[in-house]
């Protein structure tokens, strides 16, 4: 299956950061945008209170089936912005190696933020992404 997205490195940039600085997809391509996941159970309860990579997993999770009903996967992902409700470090970087793990070699442009809160109650993680797919 031949896919939208191609990665761009740049050898003028730091290779430390674990993701491509850069992203195109062809005019042909059908873009996803997708709403914040967040890491909520089936009910509408939050998973993983307290647990910074467990809310990340969770959030992944829903963000996999949101891209499924739009015919996408995690390969078609563009870019990601990770929210983490924290002013720590290593919080942030507990999810981020969540959703870098998953994403894997598919290292796509990544913004992760420490914010001050979230949306819903016990929230600590959310992720937003937009995908491109190529239609046959």
């Amino acid at each position: 299956m031949a896919r939208a997205v191609t990665l761009i490195r740049s050898a003028a940039l730091s290779d430390i950061a674990e993701y491509a600085y850069a992203a195109t997809a062809p005019a042909e391509s059908r873009l996803i945008f997708l709403a914040g996941a967040c890491p909520l159970n089936d009910d509408g309860s939050t998973a993983a209170i307290g647990d910074y990579a467990g809310q990340a997993a969770k959030a992944m999770e829903n963000m996999q089936a949101a891209l499924a009903a739009a015919g996408a996967s995690l390969r078609d992902v563009i870019s990601t912005r990770v929210l983490v409700a924290s002013a720590r470090q290593e919080d942030l970087v507990a999810a981020w190696q969540v959703v870098r793990d998953l994403f894997a070699d598919h290292d796509v442009p990544s913004t992760l933020m420490g914010v001050t809160v979230l949306g819903y109650k016990d929230q600590l993680v959310e992720i937003e992404g937009v995908a491109a797919v190529l239609d046959s």
